[in-house]
């Protein structure tokens, strides 16, 4: 299973933002969460989900506006599930707390840990740190054009929702990058499952946090 443990950046001078934060991702997320997001630590919050493609999506909302540093962990997860994910625990926990200390630390405050599939998860955390990198750099009219495109419309539809030319439409996409984004995502998926190489769900002893 795959588990999101989200940080916010600078909290102490900055306007708590974790309640909407928990309620936005709820409201998106929830048919692909295991249970729902929840606070943990003040100011963090926290995600369990078995799908893939959600983990990475939530790695990418999260680190979109550069208020949170995000860990990724995955691994088993101890069952049954409790009611609220700040009280659930096993690998895939502990994974995400190493990584979240290693996000505050990164250019891209992200960072992804496995215990049991160490090269998997690094391979993955590569990949993704790529594509942060590109998004970086994005410009507000891109991402009007990105948030479009992602909903399932077409490059030319969404450039006729923004009122500009299919040409402009073009020209947009390439300097943001999206197309290098979407073909990525999918392969960054596949990374990102393959490091959960276990069923994901039982774990007979939790193991202890590392030093």
């Amino acid at each position: 299973m795959y588990v999101i443990t989200a940080d916010q950046v600078d909290s102490r001078s900055r306007p708590d933002i974790v309640a909407d934060t928990v309620d936005d991702l709820n409201r998106r997320y929830s048919e692909r969460l295991a249970l729902p997001v929840d606070r943990n630590a003040g100011d963090e919050v926290q995600a369990l989900t078995a799908h893939p493609d959600a983990a990475v999506d939530l790695a990418l909302e999260l680190t979109r506006h550069d208020a949170w540093s995000v860990g990724l962990g995955i691994g088993a997860v101890r069952t049954p599930l409790p009611k609220e994910t700040r009280e659930a625990a096993g690998d895939a926990f502990i994974a995400a707390r190493e990584a979240v200390t290693r996000a505050k630390r990164a250019p891209t405050r992200f960072a992804a840990e496995a215990l049991d599939s160490a090269q998997a998860a690094a391979d993955a955390e590569a990949l993704l740190n790529l594509l942060l990198t590109i998004r970086a750099g994005r410009s507000e009219a891109g991402w009007e054009l990105y948030d479009l495109i992602v909903t399932g419309l077409t490059q030319a539809e969404a450039g006729a929702r923004l009122g500009i030319t299919p040409q402009s439409a073009n020209d947009r996409a390439r300097a943001a990058n999206l197309r290098v984004e979407l073909a990525a995502v999918p392969a960054l998926t596949r990374l990102v499952a393959r490091a959960d190489d276990g069923d994901g769900h039982a774990v007979a002893e939790p193991r202890t946090e590392r030093a």
